[in-house]
């Protein structure tokens, strides 16, 4: 089994430097657009059986391009959403990213990891629901050679994927960064995913 994880592309978010990780109107840009064909034409040819998306609009708009380009069917899924950020949702104030930043750093340093913003998600939320997801995929795809593309968002990756990734780290992470045109392929070996290649379809 693989799974190849990507990252939607460029959305309104990112440009107008807006907290929007649940539920707010930020689409992609046509650079956005034009990152996702850059990706889709890298997987293309991949035998990948079926696409998973986080529900927050830029992730689907990245689905539906993904599913139109490979002729594959996607499906929404709550374990790929980015994480909630409660009362900081919709703003792009210093103050705003100065908090999203302490607890982005915490959780980064193994600190205070079940705090979050009010009515918010703390590291713990994300790691329940993003484990569970794949972990579900490994239960029933993991002995056959099924592949699949999941797309998802900065945040949940840095704090989910070391935490199913046997060879990746959340400093490592951290410090590349997952690029919106970035490829991330996961095989399973011996039980466990292993990532075999990180790749960047271009910018």
């Amino acid at each position: 089994m693989k799974i190849h994880f990507v990252r939607h592309g460029e959305s309104l978010a990112n440009t107008l430097h807006i907290i929007s990780n649940h539920d707010l109107d930020h689409k992609l840009t046509g650079k956005g657009r034009a990152q996702v064909m850059r990706v889709s034409a890298a997987l293309k040819g991949r035998p990948i059986q079926r696409i998973y998306t986080s529900p927050v609009l830029r992730a689907v708009e990245t689905a539906q391009i993904h599913s139109e380009t490979l002729g594959v069917p996607f499906e929404i899924v709550d374990g790929l959403r980015e994480y909630d950020l409660g009362e900081l949702e919709g703003r792009g104030d210093d103050e705003a990213w100065e908090i999203h930043s302490h607890y982005w750093q915490n959780w980064l340093q193994g600190l205070k990891r079940d705090q979050c913003p009010p009515g918010g998600e703390t590291y713990y939320d994300i790691q329940r629901r993003f484990v569970s997801f794949v972990e579900g995929l490994i239960r029933q795809f993991g002995g056959t050679q099924a592949e699949f593309l999941c797309i998802a968002h900065g945040g949940v990756y840095t704090f989910g994927l070391p935490l199913v990734l046997s060879n990746i780290s959340m400093a490592e992470i951290d410090r590349r960064g997952i690029h919106h045109t970035n490829i991330l392929t996961a095989e399973l070996q011996e039980g466990r995913l292993v990532c075999t290649t990180w790749e960047d379809a271009g910018s």
